[in-house]
């Protein structure tokens, strides 16, 4: 079982949906379910509608999987977990207050040493914690050995008993913390492989030995995707607009395409263009670069034009307002200039819509648009051409900037014969 867990408290990050599609791929490799874990158990941060967001985007990229759950719904099981602990001394109530904490912290951070919970409620004699009317956090014990988990990017990795200390599993307000809800509901779902980011490895020991103390004695094995850099050589935040899977979709970036970038980023695939159901039959975890990858617009770009090109004309057509298989063709002419179902649009749009005036050739374009609306239908671009040209008696840069104009709405694009083709059917609605 796999397990892709987003928290519904903001837009999907590509970083989040380059795991889903991780988790995706190497399901159908592995012939294993794929479930969808929405961690909610952070109530301030959540956002209503964001669970359904995900999903939604989910589905439009082919992500597949068996079931959803909702973290806050096993607080029952982490309550009754955290109470085995307690029980079997692995764990112990911890009355330390929060400003003495962070005056710890402080100190620590004066003395330039990293901070480690003291263990000042460790041991505790058993009356003073009964009797104790303070409110508490339970805290697990910190490991005294070595913690080892095997990562199929990075290799086996260890962690020393240093590395952790004894780190709050419950809150004051008895909701379980990250770790141990993560800990817990990979236990329960019989999670094989966790698939996420590299931001998550200090979180590993920690689910580790939370599951360790509970007794599980299957080994989960890893994947830790090294993060995604901006054009500044930074971790890609949500300062940046590319970060947004909502944003590039409104961009006018394709599904098939994000997905053919964030599986090609850090990657050595056979070919550069590639769908997800192509990607299973090759895609292995361990041939990913270990560093840092990249976010390069021009390439998403490059690799958006590609799979523009690759959509039935019909589907195409669509995109830009249309469902006409020579509006397709016309928008394929204009995927010379344009990489994005946006920029498509805006070109169709232009040739479609009001043109914008033109001083330098109002008189020849209003002639022209005369002759062209009494003009009658041309199969061939030639004769059209010609006939306009007789009967408007306009010739040379007086007579292709208007036609041009008049038939694109720019001064600039592809061959106007190219066009024609693809427009004969609609010229009286373009001239109108």
């Amino acid at each position: 079982m796999l397990r892709f867990a987003p928290s519904p408290t903001g837009d999907m990050h590509i970083g989040n949906l380059r795991v889903a599609l991780f988790n995706y791929i190497v399901s159908k490799q592995k012939k294993e379910d794929l479930i969808v874990r929405i961690e909610d158990t952070d109530k301030e941060r959540n956002i209503e509608g964001k669970d359904k967001e995900i999903l939604a985007i989910l589905d439009l990229f082919g992500i597949e999987y068996s079931q959803v759950l909702y973290q806050s719904e096993n607080f029952r099981f982490h309550a009754a977990m955290a109470l085995q602990l307690l029980h079997e001394k692995k764990a112990f109530s911890c009355f330390c207050s929060p400003d003495w904490l962070e005056k710890k912290r402080e100190e620590s951070k004066a003395n330039k040493k990293a901070y480690r919970y003291d263990d000042a409620c460790a041991n505790l004699p058993a009356e003073l914690v009964i009797d104790n009317m303070n409110p508490f956090t339970i805290r697990i014990k910190k490991p005294e050995s070595t913690i080892m988990i095997h990562d199929h990017i990075k290799g086996d990795v260890t962690f020393e008993p240093n590395d952790v200390d004894s780190f709050i599993i419950m809150r004051q307000d008895k909701t379980p913390t990250y770790n141990f809800a993560c800990a817990v509901d990979d236990m329960l779902s019989d999670i094989s492989l966790v698939i996420r980011g590299e931001d998550h490895m200090t979180n590993t020991p920690k689910q580790d030995l939370i599951r360790t103390s509970l007794n599980y004695e299957k080994k989960i094995e890893y994947a830790h995707l090294p993060i995604i850099l901006n054009d500044d050589g930074k971790k890609m935040s949500k300062r940046d607009d590319a970060s947004s899977v909502k944003w590039l979709l409104e961009e006018g970036f394709l599904p098939s395409a994000i997905s053919n970038y964030l599986v090609l980023m850090g990657n050595k695939p056979p070919k550069e263009i590639f769908t997800l159901s192509e990607a299973i039959e090759w895609f292995s975890l361990e041939t990913i670069s270990k560093s840092p990858a990249r976010f390069d617009m021009t390439m998403l770009r490059h690799i958006n034009n590609e799979h523009l090109k690759l959509l039935e004309n019909k589907e195409l057509s669509r995109y830009v307002g249309f469902a006409d298989e020579e509006i397709g063709k016309l928008a394929k002419v204009y995927l010379e200039e344009a990489s994005t179902t946006k920029e498509l649009r805006a070109k169709i749009e232009a040739i479609f819509g009001e043109k914008a005036t033109s001083e330098e050739f109002q008189k020849e374009i209003n002639t022209m648009r005369a002759v062209i609306k009494a003009a009658p239908y041309f199969d061939a671009y030639d004769d059209f051409k010609n006939h306009i040209m007789k009967e408007s008696g306009l010739k040379g840069k007086l007579f292709f900037k208007p036609l041009r104009l008049i038939l694109t709405g720019a001064e600039h694009g592809p061959d106007v014969a190219e066009v024609y083709k693809y427009l004969k059917n609609y010229i009286g609605e373009i001239v109108k």
